[in-house]
């Protein structure tokens, strides 16, 4: 997995730090991107007509944003060999693939 993700055999312990920021920032990016497509864009579509335009490209970003993210969460908690980075390396990797077929689906 370190060879996966590139990152080398010293372990850095403030990196768990990093990777905190980094998990709280792509929860907060994925939230915010629900709240955009399954909430916002719903209620003010009849209202405002462009958001079915600006909708799926703007969740798609945000999608994106929160896999890159996530991905560099797992990197950092596999820098700081934190003991719960296989458990949180299965977390975001169940997220991400949700958020992959989440931007198939706009895509589509």
């Amino acid at each position: 997995m370190r060879r996966l993700l590139r990152v080398g055999d010293t372990v850095d312990k403030n990196a768990i730090l990093r990777a905190r920021r980094n998990t709280t920032t792509a929860i907060v990016i994925s939230g915010i991107r629900c709240t955009i497509t399954y909430l916002l864009i719903p209620i003010l579509a009849p209202v405002v007509g462009f958001l079915r335009v600006l909708g799926p490209p703007l969740t798609v970003i945000l999608s994106l944003v929160a896999i890159g993210m996530g991905v560099s969460g797992v990197r950092r908690f596999w820098m700081a060999d934190h003991r719960s980075r296989w458990a949180y390396t299965i977390f975001i990797g169940v997220v991400n693939i949700l958020l992959l077929v989440g931007i198939v689906f706009e895509l589509l």
